[in-house]
């Protein structure tokens, strides 16, 4: 990406402000997309972005450029919202009255219609991992190498992620009685 090299130029010359002000509206949307993919929680995911810009401005300095600039802070990002899932998963309560509401609405039936917004509901209730390489890949449209690095795993794993991602959501199509090929 040109705009990565532009930060990336601007890191090596010591010039990490600048950088920043740079990267911050280039992955804006990228980084809560990230966040929310993991969390599915708009406000966790907004405080997760925020956090991941933090630990950007504290690192920038010391990003030495072995990686994808995009790579790392996909990373960073995923790392954030993985950590941010554990924090929230000892704070919540079946007691509490909006976690039970979400857990009933979670098995609610599938929308006869199927548009975008649909398949992408399905794709939100894949598990964790086919999840988030399906928004990278699919959404974000980022190789199979490029997913693999950014999740911090083998390409084989990210390819076998994807593969059964497809074969779950064309199950779930199948059963909501849409034709799949």
């Amino acid at each position: 990406m040109p705009a990565d090299d532009a930060i990336t130029e601007l890191i090596q010359a010591g010039r990490a402000e600048a950088a920043f002000e740079r990267l911050v509206p280039a992955y804006r949307r990228r980084v809560f997309g990230l966040a929310y993919s993991v969390l599915r929680d708009r406000g966790a995911a907004e405080d997760v972005a925020q956090e991941v810009f933090v630990k950007l401005w504290q690192a920038l300095p010391r990003y030495d450029g072995r990686a994808q600039l995009s790579t790392w802070i996909y990373a960073i990002t995923r790392n954030t919202a993985i950590s941010a899932t554990r924090r929230q998963r000892r704070s919540i309560s079946m007691s509490d009255p909006t976690v039970f509401e979400e857990v009933e609405s979670r098995g609610a039936a599938p929308e006869a219609g199927l548009d975008d917004a649909a398949l992408w509901r399905s794709v939100e209730a894949l598990p964790d991992k086919q999840r988030q390489a399906v928004t990278l890949y699919y959404q974000e449209e980022r190789t199979v190498e490029e997913v693999a690095g950014m999740m911090g795993l083998p390409v084989n794993t990210v390819k076998t992620h994807l593969h059964r991602a497809r074969a779950s959501l064309a199950a779930a199509l199948k059963t909501a009685g849409w034709e799949v090929a």
